[in-house]
């Protein structure tokens, strides 16, 4: 069964840091470009960032530019989201979601194939 599944999340206070994993199984991520999404209670889901198939080029959104990173380890068939300096506006259930290929523009793919169930991460003190 082809699935990816997002860990790490939790509540924290402002300012504090949380490392989201996105692990997949069934299949390999070395052939995929990866990306982060959220969704916030009453609003539509929004791209945070994503990576290409060897990490050379990744993408942020404005809102998290400066205080997330991303990051991938082909060998263990995951990806990272380092989520430092985190404002209550941070919280949502954040996704991961994988796309067959690279991608080359200076913005993250909008279509994926999979996508995971996604993790809670709330900050709040």
């Amino acid at each position: 069964q082809l699935q990816l599944v997002e860990s790490g999340g939790g509540l924290v206070q402002p300012g504090g840091s949380l490392r989201l994993s996105c692990a997949a199984s069934g299949f390999t991520l070395d052939y995929y470009t990866i990306g982060w999404f959220r969704q916030a209670p009453g609003k539509e889901r929004e791209g945070v960032s994503c990576i290409n198939i060897d990490g050379g080029r990744t993408n942020f959104a404005d809102s998290v530019k400066g205080r997330f990173t991303i990051s991938r380890d082909n060998a263990k068939n995951t990806v990272y989201l380092q989520m430092n300096g985190l404002k209550p506006e941070d919280t949502a259930v954040y996704s991961c979601a994988a796309r067959q290929g690279n991608f080359y523009g200076s913005r993250c793919p909008i279509s994926y194939n999979y996508w995971g169930q996604g993790t809670q991460v709330t900050i709040s003190s």
